[in-house]
């Protein structure tokens, strides 16, 4: 399955609208590791908000992917983690350390805008 990865100034904003197998998390990150270096991205924002489950596999990924962009020069901002998402993470003990998260993605553009302010 393909995720669509959309360029918005300097942002991409990839929305994520089902569950992905390993495969397709594998295939999401390259091709969006390699929008960030084509399109010279300081920032992208995934959004989560139609996943119901995010595993152990999807987590690292999502933190590798940040990790990556942060390389890069881009921040990444995970949005829409859903509430029952969140809990099953926390009971699993699945972390995002180093990754910002917001609310949804108006917040998500909100808090790059912060940071871009601050410098």
């Amino acid at each position: 399955m393909m995720v669509p990865i959309l360029k918005q100034g300097h942002f991409l904003i990839a929305t994520i609208m089902a569950a992905l197998s390993d495969e397709d998390m594998r295939q999401f990150r390259e091709a969006l590791l390699d929008r960030v270096v084509s399109s010279r991205a300081t920032a992208v924002i995934i959004d989560v908000m139609a996943m119901d489950v995010l595993d152990s596999f999807a987590t690292r990924t999502l933190r590798e992917i940040a990790y990556m962009t942060r390389l890069r020069g881009a921040r990444t901002v995970l949005v829409g983690v859903q509430p029952e998402v969140a809990l099953t993470m926390v009971q699993l003990g699945l972390h995002l350390e180093g990754v910002a998260t917001a609310l949804d993605l108006e917040e998500g553009l909100a808090y790059l805008d912060r940071v871009n302010r601050r410098g």
